[in-house]
């Protein structure tokens, strides 16, 4: 299952980076304990996402990385070492089966 997402996105210069982090994560926490109440069970008090974020401008390289990001989906599943059969993903309404 992954334990990570990867974004590209572009904010305005009026916003900081961090003020656009927090609200990301505060928002998608919520509305991933809204459709999955399980999860909220399960981190309880904990937050869903651990402090912290990666950040890096893209420049002439924007292509490339989105191409990764893209693909790494594909990627995650082909080496996916999960020991359950299927897991449900909660960004989207897709359940995966290992094979």
């Amino acid at each position: 299952m992954p334990d990570h997402v990867h974004l590209l996105v572009s904010i305005p210069p009026k916003i900081s980076v961090s003020s656009f982090m927090g609200y990301l994560k505060g928002k998608s926490a919520l509305m991933i304990f809204e459709k999955h109440a399980n999860l909220r069970y399960k981190y309880g008090n904990r937050k869903f996402w651990a402090e912290g974020y990666y950040v890096s401008t893209v420049g002439l390289n924007e292509k490339t990385i989105a191409k990764y990001i893209r693909e790494q989906e594909q990627h995650d599943q082909a080496v996916d070492k999960l020991s359950v059969r299927e897991y449900e993903d909660p960004f989207s309404d897709r359940k995966y089966r290992k094979k």
